[in-house]
């Protein structure tokens, strides 16, 4: 399994300069010339392990992925019972990647199969990605990302989707510095609901 570490980051001295002060103010009050943008990043767990999710995982993925769709205004009515179905059932449906630091998740991704049927070529969607507040900006969704990658490679995928809120820019910057490229919008999409 994959794990990443970090050294811990210097903590920053007090007191920290108030918003009042003058711009500049914040460089002398760090040392080796650090500014407090750098100062104030997130802080990177010591070992985090990317791996497949677990049956034992189902609470805490249920809640992140309540998160997430709160994050976007959203509900999850999703519930344990179906969401192990389609991890561990007869017939899985998805995958699961967590990011784990200290015996907690802290973030997760979920792959979907595709085909191109004119091609016969699979592929996997990264249908979902998220970590949580407090690990992002710290590498964990570039890992994920990179996990997500070599699970669709070892499922015989020759590509990797994801998608993206067209006002969603901070996502659409992220998924091109990982070397996805965008791809236009063909035509719509239409959706039945079978009873």
């Amino acid at each position: 399994m994959p794990t990443l570490s970090s050294p811990p980051l210097p903590k920053p001295p007090l007191p920290i300069p108030h918003a009042h002060s003058h711009p500049a103010a914040h460089l002398t009050a760090l040392p080796n010339g650090l500014d407090l943008q750098a100062a104030a990043a997130p802080k990177r767990a010591p070992l985090v392990t990317i791996r497949s999710a677990r049956a034992e995982d189902i609470p805490a993925l249920c809640a992140m992925i309540a998160e997430l769709a709160a994050h976007h205004g959203d509900t999850a009515p999703l519930d344990a019972e179906t969401l192990e179905r389609d991890l561990f059932g007869p017939v899985p449906w998805i995958t699961a990647l967590v990011a784990e630091a200290a015996g907690t998740l802290i973030g997760y991704a979920i792959l979907v199969p595709l085909y191109r049927a004119q091609l016969g070529v699979r592929g996997m969607d990264l249908h979902h990605l998220f970590v949580r507040d407090a690990h992002r900006g710290t590498g964990i969704g570039r890992h994920l990302v990179a996990k997500a990658r070599e699970q669709a490679r070892r499922a015989g995928c020759t590509y990797l989707s994801v998608s993206a809120a067209t006002g969603n820019f901070q996502a659409h910057r992220f998924y091109e510095s990982q070397d996805f490229t965008p791809g236009p919008v063909t035509g719509m999409r239409y959706v039945q609901a079978l009873r």
